[in-house]
């Protein structure tokens, strides 16, 4: 059966923010754009979905051509559509958040990106579109979820300790935890298992060094 469509059909694009820790602060990985619109300003990786692509495979796809990141926990955000947000067309973005710990990221720019690096939230360039929009609500989320859910650990190494944990957890929140009720908060989840062994600090006490059981995964708190 052939079907005629009578009303223009929008295009669709997925971004991506990308989080991770660096120099003790959540930082943002955004591209440089080598093309119109907005040609030379920082944005969010993304781009167009092709017509016989799922959203999540198109924003895997366009973060790897353009920082050559992959294999990321991704998490759908929420969808822009406002008319007249992309001079080029009537253009839906579905938006997408990600982190990952700093030592598992090479950047690449790729793609129709010029550069790819890394900024803190706090020291943002100029940004393209209405993507500040976007990471302001990732930002919220992220803090948000940190609240009853285990995606702090997405920002982990494998092996950590409960004292580099909780500055996780500080960082996200943006405010100071009293450290005897964190460890036993995040101890009563029954999320982490100790590896063995302890790591030393300065002149502080050796830590118990600990790993999340199912780092892969974002269990939700009840």
């Amino acid at each position: 059966m052939t079907y005629t469509y009578e009303y223009p059909h929008p295009a669709v694009t997925t971004d991506v923010a990308v989080f991770t820790l660096r120099e003790q602060q959540l930082q943002l990985l955004l591209i440089c754009r080598r093309h119109d619109p907005h040609k030379g300003k920082w944005a969010l990786p993304g781009g167009f979905l092709e017509i016989d692509e799922d959203l999540e495979e198109c924003a895997k796809r366009e973060l790897k051509e353009e920082t050559g990141v992959s294999d990321l926990y991704l998490e759908q955000l929420f969808t822009l559509g406002r008319p007249n947000r992309d001079p080029r067309e009537r253009v839906i973005s579905v938006t997408y958040y990600a982190l990952a710990p700093a030592n598992k990221l090479t950047v690449n720019a790729g793609s129709d990106a010029a550069e790819a690096d890394w900024f803190p939230l706090s020291q943002l360039p100029e940004l393209a579109f209405d993507h500040a929009e976007i990471i302001r609500r990732a930002q919220e989320r992220l803090a948000a979820k940190a609240l009853y859910s285990t995606i702090a650990f997405q920002l982990m190494p494998e092996t950590f300790t409960l004292s580099e944990l909780q500055s996780v957890y500080e960082i996200l929140r943006n405010e100071s935890l009293d450290k005897r009720n964190f460890r036993k908060w995040i101890l009563s989840l029954n999320q982490l298992e100790e590896v063995g062994g302890k790591q030393r600090n300065g002149n502080h006490r050796p830590a118990k060094i600990y790993r999340a059981l199912n780092p892969n995964h974002v269990e939700i708190i009840r």
